[in-house]
């Protein structure tokens, strides 16, 4: 697995509001640059293969307009497909909608950004008790699944070592970083540092049990 640290330290998070027709809306962005080109990120990220070593098995029409399915997971209809720059899709779970974009970026070099964006109309009870971070430790995991993939491309997914990994030492100090990274994004857009601490706090244990 790659270094907890390493890979926290290698993101970047982003968050803020937006006010929709249906209401206010909570942004979280998340974004880290890998050494790849953009049309081979674009590849790792539209191709069903591809995905499911790095994230989760998928199944639908991934075209414009077109239902995808992630297995236990959330699924939803591409709104948008830009090749090789992004596309964007609504994200449906239990019986919640939000909306996801995605843009690849060139960095120069052979290097391409892959940068999410996530809006979603949380409740605000339940924005109260997790803060970003209930959604966005899964999101870092996600850039951690898309990370070892590119360092391994033809690497099959290999759940029970994912399982094993997450509850080891160095997968609890990746959810105890990914949340203090969200309290953070959460404290930059004006969130009062010690709620933000708190709720990383309560994220991080709903993440790891404890």
């Amino acid at each position: 697995m790659i270094d907890a640290k390493q890979q926290i330290s290698a993101v970047r998070r982003q968050y803020g509001e937006r006010t929709l027709e249906a209401g206010e809306a909570r942004v979280s962005t998340i974004s880290q640059v890998y050494d790849t080109g953009q049309d081979d990120l674009w590849d790792a990220v539209t191709d069903p293969e591809r995905i499911t070593r790095w994230f989760l098995p998928v199944s639908g029409e991934l075209r414009e307009g077109g239902k995808y399915q992630f297995e236990g997971n959330a699924g939803g209809t591409i709104s948008r497909c830009d090749k090789p720059n992004g596309f964007a899709a609504t994200w449906e779970y239990n019986d919640g909608v939000s909306w996801v974009e995605v843009r690849l970026v060139p960095e120069g070099d052979g290097r391409t950004r892959f940068e999410l964006e996530h809006v979603a109309q949380v409740a605000d009870e339940f924005w109260e008790q997790f803060g970003p971070g209930a959604t966005g430790i899964g999101w870092d995991a996600g850039l951690l699944g898309l990370a070892m993939h590119l360092a391994d491309p033809a690497a099959p997914r290999d759940q029970a070592a994912i399982e094993a990994w997450m509850a080891s030492d160095e997968g609890k100090l990746f959810y105890r970083l990914s949340s203090d990274g969200w309290a953070g994004a959460a404290v930059a857009d004006g969130t009062d540092p010690t709620v933000a601490r708190e709720r990383a706090d309560r994220c991080y244990a709903a993440y790891t049990g404890g």
